[in-house]
């Protein structure tokens, strides 16, 4: 069943420090009003777009499902899924997954659409990676992922948190210039990649930075876009729109929400979330303007904290490698 709630305050723009939107709306209609499709996760995360229009996320600790906004219904896709974390649908259908620490593969991992799963990467010059959290894909099917460790450490065998390229069945450091990269994507243009550096110390990064590309695909020339600043949940899950503009993740208590960037990083839009949000996605087919998002949804009667996935009607259709 899908119920309508108001996590989103529709009218309203709240903002972070020195975020000032200055094309709200033409990207937010007037009165759009948000969804609440499913709230029965212990953390949701990763959405991506998979075959027929569904959205496959993550339920961390060991679920993968599947939202299908043809019937309204929420499946297991993937159980047990690794800690899967971040996902991206291939241009061949396939889902790649982050899968991360505490139990989790701490791998980056392929999964058909018959469910069957491998390997493509899980160690660096020998060593473990820490724990994949997200990804990107560019032009020339490589795969961009950050390796941050958030929790215990006592297992690490990477004395950094970098950002790592899959070429093939080759893996190497793209970059070690952040302190914790999270979410992550490549410029419509293949020339950028734009990471999150969200650390979750107070008097961290908190930062959305931008990479030049290099012709080996290692990134280097970092820039600081945007700082969201030490008293505030820095960036996590990005994605982008046609344009591509950057819709990031961020924020807590009255700052929750999407902040919206052009590639620029000028300060586009803000979607305020009323819960915590972790990632986004926009739909497919009919839903190409509709933007999921996995966050906090309201606690249940027994007053648990659980998370869902949600969506919202925005002016602007999205950006995906997989139709």
């Amino acid at each position: 069943m899908q119920v309508p709630i108001c996590l989103f305050l529709s009218g309203a723009v709240l903002t972070a420090a020195q975020f000032k939107p200055v094309a709200q709306g033409s990207i937010v209609p007037s009165g759009s009003e948000p969804e609440l499709v499913w709230a029965e996760g212990k953390f949701t995360e990763g959405p991506t777009l998979g075959p027929k229009g569904v959205i496959i996320f993550s339920d961390i600790g060991q679920r993968t499902m599947r939202f299908d906004p043809a019937t309204g219904k929420t499946s297991v896709f993937r159980e047990p899924s690794g800690k899967a974390n971040g996902l991206m649908i291939n241009r061949k259908g396939n889902l790649i997954a982050c899968e991360g620490a505490h139990g989790g593969g701490r791998r980056v991992s392929l999964t058909n659409m018959k469910g069957q799963t491998r390997t493509l990467v899980e160690r660096w010059n020998g060593k473990r990676f820490n724990s994949p959290n997200d990804l990107a894909i560019d032009s020339k099917n490589r795969i961009y992922f950050t390796d941050p460790r958030y929790g215990g450490g006592d297992d690490l065998e990477l004395d950094f948190e970098g950002v790592f390229l899959i070429t093939g069945k080759k893996v190497k450091l793209a970059t070690k210039d952040v302190s914790r990269p999270n979410g992550i994507l490549v410029s419509l243009d293949g020339k950028k990649v734009f990471v999150a550096d969200n650390h979750s110390d107070a008097d961290g990064n908190h930062h959305l930075v931008e990479f030049l590309v290099q012709k080996d695909g290692t990134l280097a020339d970092k820039k600081i876009l945007f700082d969201i600043g030490p008293d505030r949940r820095g960036i996590d899950g990005m994605t982008l729109d046609e344009a591509g503009n950057i819709y990031a993740t961020a924020g807590r208590g009255e700052h929750s929400g999407i902040y919206v960037f052009s590639p620029e990083a000028k300060h586009l839009a803000f979607i305020p979330t009323a819960e915590t949000p972790t990632n986004c996605v926009f739909g497919g087919g009919s839903e190409k303007s509709t933007l999921y998002v996995t966050a906090q949804a309201p606690k249940g009667a027994d007053g648990k904290k659980v998370w869902g996935l949600y969506r919202i009607k925005l002016k602007i259709k999205g950006h995906h490698i997989y139709e």
